[in-house]
């Protein structure tokens, strides 16, 4: 098998230039060797979630965005975006890598018996650098896939299914019966969805467009408010009163939605309180930011008590409290369920020279609904 293996391979770096731009370029490095517990994945298969586009394309004004060269001289550049410059001061000069997860064929091993399990094997992987050809990683950053599993259908089963499981554990760690999810029409607030529905969790949805409502609803989606309805804030509150969902999970981060959700809560909690004192309910209420699919500033308006948290999430530090016995229970039911739960959908699938043209990177850089694309490196 090594003979086969061509001496080098590429690997996408996002780079911030002292002028002023964001460049998307290629690099090519010797393939690794591997240490004894350690193995050489050819990528196959790697999504691009809003997670990597933090690092990949983010702080880009995409519509300023050019392609100049070919092959692996091919460069994508784009002015910043306005107001970003002090964001991205530490990545100047930089070239990062990016790509959280995937999924490939082992094509060398090392020393040990777990390495050498591997050889052959379809795996998925986590880790920070995927959009390339080839990857080293240890052993423990693997998921062997079920026999017949492809890469295609492995490739996202480590971000997303974690994030959704992880939102579910951390609602019963912390005592809460049900949640609220916003931009709940996405790949992960459809996969929130069937977890809920196969656990009997009672999930609101929050979306902002009809069309998301129609999708949820196709799904079997109970609970879904618009909020872009005038009625957005009755009706919330009208769900959090029926199921008690006093946890939230917002991926927007920006503006004002946090906010609104806490307000519903606590008008919800006040339903059958006849006269509240001037601390608010006594019923605690949580929002956790995830995401910033908005990247204005959170606006908090303090009309919702003083028994209350905001506090970001994250799933690496949630896989890290959870201990490796409950994180590994969490990824074999990922893998048992990977054609239902936890399935993903791609409406692209492109290559790593794909990647850095400008009408493709206008297209993966709007993170619209139902627009998920996939990286397949060797192509």
């Amino acid at each position: 098998m090594h003979d086969t293996l061509p001496d080098t391979g590429l690997q996408l770096r996002s780079l911030v230039t002292d002028d002023g731009y964001l460049k998307l370029i290629l690099k090519s490095s010797p393939i690794p060797e591997p240490g004894d517990d350690e193995v050489v994945v050819r990528i196959e298969a790697t999504p691009i979630n809003p997670s990597d586009q933090a690092t990949l394309i983010a702080p880009a004004d995409v519509s300023t965005g050019k392609t100049t060269g070919s092959g692996a001289d091919t460069v994508y550049t784009a002015k910043l975006r306005p107001g970003l410059e002090s964001r991205v001061k530490p990545r100047i000069g930089k070239p990062l890598a990016a790509g959280n997860e995937g999924a490939g064929t082992v094509v060398k091993a090392g020393a040990s018996a777990a390495a050498q399990a591997l050889l052959g094997k379809t795996v998925a992987v986590m880790d920070g650098a995927l959009y390339c050809q080839y990857r080293k990683v240890n052993v423990m950053q693997c998921l062997p896939l079920n026999e017949g599993t492809s890469a295609r259908d492995g490739a996202s089963c480590f971000v997303n299914p974690l994030t959704a499981l992880g939102m579910v554990e951390t609602m019963r760690r912390e005592g809460f019966k049900a949640l609220i999810h916003t931009a709940a029409a996405s790949n992960l607030g459809q996969m929130l969805n069937r977890v809920c529905q196969k656990d009997g969790i009672e999930l609101i949805n929050i979306v902002r467009k009809p069309e998301q409502v129609e999708l949820l609803k196709s799904q079997g989606a109970k609970y879904i408010c618009n909020s872009s309805d005038d009625s957005f804030m009755s009706d919330l509150t009208r769900a959090i009163e029926e199921t008690g969902a006093y946890l939230a999970f917002d991926a927007t981060g920006g503006g004002e939605l946090g906010s609104r959700i806490l307000t519903c809560m606590e008008k919800a909690a006040l339903k059958d309180v006849e006269l509240p004192g001037p601390y608010g309910s006594i019923t605690f209420k949580q929002l956790y930011i995830y995401g910033s699919l908005d990247l204005s500033p959170t606006i908090v308006h303090r009309n919702f008590g003083f028994s209350w948290g905001i506090n970001a999430w994250l799933l690496t530090p949630f896989i890290a409290k959870v201990g490796p016995e409950r994180a590994g229970e969490l990824r074999q039911r990922v893998a048992d369920e990977l054609h239902s739960t936890f399935a993903s959908h791609y409406s692209d699938e492109v290559s790593l020279l794909d990647v850095l043209q400008a009408d493709v990177v206008a297209e993966y850089s709007q993170q619209a609904t139902g627009k998920k694309y996939l990286i397949n490196p060797s192509l």
